[in-house]
């Protein structure tokens, strides 16, 4: 763990803030299965409602969507006396197919803000955390009719301070989940972080399998992840800017580029953009395999 010299000179240790939202019940699901794990404290408030504390990790509950908490992690900041060095919003998760799923997703905009944040505005990944909580997710959730996945960067709000959302999907039917609930919860109490090389994810779809795939299997911790459907080879320049706020906001490497998902041609396009950022990509095969 890294350690931190504070203002009067002592060590800090990081702080992960938690953010429940009593507008989502699957939100408030999580939160009562933390805590009822015990070990937790209270001390304070934000917005009427206790701040908690276990370990190095806190948790406040807003009385606001997630999505429209811009700056959530400064307003925190003031309570807890530091700023954390991780956001994870603890939320539901809303899909037409009602796919029974446990997500985990970097946040930002690669376009319009359409669903909160800034337009064209990246909010800085936590990638090690994001693909350690991915992997200790499937071992808490083993039996549970449940798939885990990540889904890409989407959607606000805009933090300045690594952040992550952790979801019950999609419908529901599921977001009550007591069961779900208690996955997400183990996972966020018994989560190892590993450092493993840093990406960047490139193609595929909304819910990346294959950047999933490659996570529990591979070391590698991802953190932005660009999907096809927000790239358009009609305009390298944007897309050459999105890859590089992708990178930067990543604190990654390398890229990994999904090339299954395109054509030929465009996955060339594609890595001949990272290429002239002055990165390099990479595949499953270049990886070591997760012991």
């Amino acid at each position: 763990m890294t350690i931190y010299i504070g203002k009067q000179g002592g060590p800090v240790v990081p702080m992960r803030l938690l953010v429940c939202s009593t507008e989502d019940n699957a939100s408030v699901n999580i939160r009562d299965s933390l805590l009822s794990s015990g070990g937790w404290s209270r001390s304070g408030e934000l917005e009427g409602a206790p701040v908690h504390y276990k370990g190095e990790m806190a948790m406040i509950t807003v009385p606001r969507l997630h999505l429209y908490c811009d700056n959530i992690d400064l307003e925190a900041e003031e309570v807890l006396g530091r700023r954390p060095s991780e956001v994870v919003f603890l939320s539901r998760h809303k899909a037409a197919s009602g796919q029974r799923s446990l997500t985990v997703h970097p946040i930002g905009n690669w376009g319009a803000a359409e669903y909160g944040g800034r337009e064209r505005a990246l909010v800085p990944a936590a990638p090690h955390l994001m693909t350690s909580l991915l992997r200790q997710l499937k071992k808490e959730a083993a039996g549970l009719d449940f798939e885990i996945t990540f889904e890409v960067t989407h959607h606000g709000p805009y933090l300045a301070t690594p952040t992550l959302f952790i979801e019950i999907g999609s419908s529901e039917a599921t977001w009550g989940s007591i069961d779900a609930a208690g996955a997400i919860a183990r996972a966020l109490q018994n989560v190892e972080v590993a450092s493993c090389p840093t990406a960047m994810g490139i193609g595929g779809g909304h819910y990346a399998p294959r950047f999933t795939e490659a996570s529990l299997g591979k070391r590698i911790s991802f953190g932005h992840m660009l999907p096809n459907y927000a790239i358009d080879l009609g305009d390298l320049a944007n897309l050459g800017e999105k890859v590089r706020r992708g990178m930067e906001g990543s604190g990654a490497q390398v890229a990994y580029i999904h090339r299954k998902s395109m054509k030929r041609s465009e996955a060339t396009a594609v890595a001949k953009v990272v290429a002239d950022l002055g990165y390099d990509t990479v595949d499953s095969s270049d990886l070591e395999d997760l012991v």
